[in-house]
């Protein structure tokens, strides 16, 4: 039993040692695709305001709030993100973005809404462990 109990210890051991590297992959992975959405947006404003108008039931907001809080978080909070600074709070954003974007959709494909929810899962994962090591908030010891 001991035998087994140190080759356990031994593998979960090593694969104690990929969360840094997990978390980095996360954040960059999550930050791209709303960096990407975001620049999508400003690049073709008179676009997104209409979806914002028409597509995209955003509760609360007016549309063309609605369409500026969104696309400066898509481009503001991956930054943030990807950096490892002030990383709960971006990922807290982010989430809510995320959300907010799963509920505004009426019909959305179940494809989409499964890479919603990965996201979303992606950025409780640094919301609850934080960035990391290889992280700004590491280096300024930001909590």
């Amino acid at each position: 039993m001991g035998k087994l109990i140190g080759l356990y210890n031994k593998v979960f051991g090593i694969l104690h040692h990929l969360d840094v590297p997990a978390l980095l992959a996360a954040r960059l992975y999550v930050g791209w695709v709303f960096f990407k959405s975001g620049l999508t947006k400003i690049n073709n404003w008179e676009n997104t305001i209409l979806l914002f108008e028409y597509e995209y039931a955003v509760p609360v907001l007016d549309h063309v709030t609605a369409a500026y809080l969104a696309t400066a978080g898509e481009l503001i909070l991956p930054v943030l993100l990807a950096l490892g600074l002030f990383t709960r709070k971006a990922a807290i954003g982010l989430f809510i973005v995320n959300y907010v974007a799963i509920i505004s959709l009426e019909d959305i494909p179940a494809a989409a809404l499964n890479l919603h929810y990965i996201w979303g899962l992606m950025l409780l994962a640094n919301i609850i462990w934080g960035a990391g090591k290889l992280s700004a908030d590491h280096f300024a010891k930001i909590k």
